[in-house]
């Protein structure tokens, strides 16, 4: 018996010990290809950095070429009048001109040669002084990466994987895999996201105002959307009110309060707007009552309203390829699809938990992400409703808003205090975002190409470029209300939205402030 137990926790320890082995060696396989990975990655930016600096002299020898042609092209010909001059003059003041003109020509030519050496001076003083510019943002930008490294590290190391299992499967269909410059895929997609990523570290305010309505205490603004040109936003909330703005005015003029360009007052508490992508002057609102109205700015009246809705409406959404076809969500657990042309819902989607959020994707009109509060995102095909293309899990609580970076990008916000980033073509889940605090309230989404927006209950807006974990930049709304009986802390930001592609966007808190931000150095 003793003998037959000793052996059979040798065989335990030695199934053990091969177990670890193949589990090291595979560490120290894929550690080995991401040296080898590295180690070409270092040749390939070594020979483009020196192809650029080989350009930067050819350009700079050029540039010299060119200021000499030109002082000897503007010497020359002063050089050539003044010998003309001494020839024609009289014989008896031929010596006096002759001397006056060398004395003068020393005179141009020293002058001349000084101005150059100043020009020459200065080109440099500007060189130094942009050198040094440069050199201090460089620094910052290198903090940065330093400061994030973990999550560039995991980012490059997946970006050439994936990259490198692609080539495996297509080299013999194309063995040109590098760009012009020489690099993989992998490391030029890396570089894309190294440099849009450190080249911001904060958020500058450059206009500010009020929204608060003096006939109403409460202020939060529940929805701000630009209009299909970025030259107008509109804002909806509590107030029952959606007021629209000039944006250049409110950047150019410096005034704490702006007056609306438009202004239309609702029944119902306001949850959300969205523009139609087409005719600009109509958008949608949908309300606590239910009701999803479609209105035309231009004569400040309603153009069709929804009732169909039993409960509160949290979403609506305007189809970007179908301008006549918008989504809503509701509290009675129903998405519906409505048409602009009829009076009644085309299409409706009975769900087991309330819809928070409704999005449609940006190149389709029959694909449309649904974010409940069952703590999932259902991605429908409209074609095919009794049940979801994908669901999408990974929230700890109810998902509060879903908005699309792309046709296979979504992004999600939920109460569990985080964001999160999903592949809705592969079915997968990309990325995790914290840094915020979201627990209770509908605190704004908003997303770009690189960017997600989103708000806190901490009073600020935070930033993450969607390649990273952590925030890239954010920014504390502060409180003048200095005899306000509510403590500042418990002001929350409330809506946010990018300025399409750009740096900038809008934001708005519960105190009813609006604040048009930019991503800076």
């Amino acid at each position: 018996m003793e003998q037959e137990e000793a052996e059979t926790n040798m065989q335990i320890l030695l199934d053990f010990l091969n177990c670890l082995r193949r589990q090291k060696l595979e560490e120290l396989n894929e550690i080995q290809s991401d040296l080898q990975y590295i180690k070409e990655d270092i040749i390939a930016v070594e020979k483009c950095s020196i192809e650029l600096y080989r350009a930067k002299e050819r350009c700079s020898t050029k540039q010299r070429m060119l200021v000499d042609d030109s002082f000897a092209a503007k010497t020359l010909p002063s050089l050539v009048d003044k010998h003309n001059n001494g020839i024609t003059t009289g014989a008896r003041n031929f010596q006096g001109r002759m001397g006056s003109t060398s004395s003068q020509n020393k005179v141009d030519i020293k002058a001349q040669g000084s101005s150059q050496g100043f020009r020459s001076k200065d080109a440099h003083g500007g060189s130094n002084s942009a050198y040094d510019t440069n050199s201090g943002l460089a620094v910052a930008r290198k903090r940065r990466v330093h400061a994030q490294f973990n999550d560039l590290q995991e980012c490059y190391l997946q970006k050439r994987r994936h990259c490198a299992k692609q080539l495996h499967t297509q080299e013999d269909k194309d063995p040109n895999t590098m760009n012009n410059d020489g690099y993989n895929p992998g490391l030029e997609d890396f570089q894309s996201v190294l440099s849009t990523f450190t080249r911001y570290s904060r958020l500058r305010v450059i206009a500010e105002l009020r929204h608060a309505d003096i006939f109403h205490s409460a202020n939060i603004v529940s929805s701000i959307e630009f209009d299909r040109d970025d030259e107008l936003f509109a804002t909806a909330g509590v107030s029952r009110r959606i007021k629209v703005f000039e944006f250049s005015s409110v950047v150019n003029e410096p005034a704490d309060v702006h007056c609306p360009v438009v202004e239309m007052s609702t029944r119902s508490k306001l949850s959300c707007l969205s523009w139609n992508k087409y005719t600009k002057t109509h958008i949608a609102s949908s309300d606590y009552d239910g009701i999803v109205t479609v209105w035309d700015i231009t004569t400040r009246q309603s153009l069709m309203e929804y009732e169909e809705h039993e409960k509160r409406a949290w979403s609506v959404d305007f189809s970007c390829t179908e301008p006549s076809m918008l989504v809503s969500g509701s509290d009675d657990c129903k998405v519906k699809v409505w048409c602009t042309n009829q009076e009644a819902s085309v299409l409706n989607i009975d769900m087991k938990a309330n819809i928070c959020s409704v999005k449609y994707n940006p190149e389709s009109s029959v694909h449309v992400a649904v974010g409940s509060a069952d703590h999932h995102i259902h991605y429908y095909d409209l074609r095919n409703i009794s049940q979801p293309l994908y669901v999408f899990g990974g929230h700890k609580k109810a998902v509060s808003y879903v908005k699309f970076l792309s046709n296979n990008e979504l992004a999600s916000a939920s109460t569990d205090s985080t964001l999160r980033l999903w592949d809705v073509k592969e079915n997968l889940p990309l990325r995790t975002f914290r840094g915020h605090t979201n627990e209770k309230n509908f605190v704004g989404l908003s997303v770009n190409n690189e960017y997600i927006a989103c708000g806190s209950e901490t009073n600020e807006v935070f930033v993450y470029h969607k390649a990273i974990s952590k925030p890239a930049a954010w920014h504390r709304f502060g409180s003048d209300m200095a005899d306000a009986d509510e403590d500042a802390g418990s002001f929350f930001i409330s809506a946010v939205c990018w300025k399409s592609d750009s740096p900038t966007m809008l934001t708005a808190n519960s105190q009813g402030t609006i604040k048009v931000l930019v991503l800076a150095a």
